[in-house]
């Protein structure tokens, strides 16, 4: 009789992934095709993605393409998904990629800015995976995937207020649908990268209502980004690699536990580290006067 570990290894199994047009979403397609798995390739234009069909060794028996704008409605998402069960009849992995990187100082964009970011972010997130979870309940399997940001625990860098606000509440949702689905077999992992050359930066500036004395700050920030944009030093293809290796349980996760967040980069690392630090800090400073006397 085979292993656990390679009757794992032996399985093939079938990605539904949004945001397949570029940067994670497109090697992730390449690093799931290569290692004999089937994916449903999605974006919000299909002529962008045929270029997934360039990919090695994909074909129309392992690669599937199919519009779909994760900013739509519910019902317009669930009528996509339903297509895509009935491409192989099952979907055993979704990864939630799709996002923009909107760049607004929050006083300039206001509701209607941040309504827009987590229509994508967020909302796409939520009715995409629930439009799957169906089927999964009903299997009493699946593995669902929420890429973060390190920006979500590192929210201080304007102007991407909206953006790192929308990732910390994926990151949230990931948490809440671990403990809501662990009783149907369906493991959930939130996927937190640091800087990676995906051309997420190059969003351009979002000013709907021009305030001066923002000026300067929003200058700065976007200096920033543009000097770092094309020069990160993550590169999204190993970080695709790596996140295979975690789904099917084998290379570098072989014999490691399911990871409630998975981290990636040095520098999100070094972030985590410093905002956990400064919460445990201010745990300690203000303990003896906000524990003690609060309660009836």
């Amino acid at each position: 009789m085979p292993s656990v570990a390679l009757a794992q290894h032996l399985v093939q199994r079938v990605w539904f992934i949004t945001g397949t047009s570029s940067g994670f979403g497109k090697a992730l397609v390449a690093s799931v095709l290569a290692r004999g798995d089937r994916v449903i390739a999605t974006a919000r234009s299909l002529e962008k993605i045929k270029v997934l069909w360039s990919l090695p060794g994909a074909r129309p028996s392992n690669l599937h393409l199919l519009r779909l704008d994760v900013s739509d409605s519910p019902e317009k998402i669930q009528r996509v998904v339903e297509h895509a069960l009935g491409v192989w009849g099952c979907i055993d992995v979704v990864v939630n990629n799709a996002g923009l990187g909107m760049k607004s100082v929050l006083e300039e964009g206001g509701s209607l800015a941040a309504m827009q970011q987590f229509q994508t972010n967020v909302f796409g997130v939520l009715n995409v995976t629930n439009a799957v979870l169906p089927h999964m309940r009903q299997r009493h399997s699946g593995t669902i995937v929420i890429v973060g940001s390190r920006t979500g625990w590192h929210a201080a860098v304007p102007p991407v207020g909206f953006y790192a606000a929308s990732k910390a509440a994926v990151h949230a949702l990931g948490e809440s649908y671990a403990s809501e689905l662990s009783q149907f077999n369906i493991r959930v992992t939130v996927l937190i990268p640091g800087s990676f050359r995906t051309n997420a930066l190059s969003q351009p500036l979002l000013i709907p209502k021009h305030i001066p004395d923002y000026d300067s700050l929003r200058q700065t920030g976007q200096s920033k980004f543009s000097a770092l944009s094309g020069n990160e030093k993550g590169d999204p293809s190993k970080a695709m690699e790596l996140l295979v290796d975690v789904v099917r349980g084998e290379g570098k996760a072989y014999g490691r536990e399911w990871p409630m967040w998975l981290f990636l980069g040095e520098d999100v690392y070094r972030d985590v580290r410093l905002k956990c630090d400064r919460v445990r800090q201010s745990l300690e400073e203000w303990e003896d006067v906000a524990t003690t006397d609060l309660e009836f």
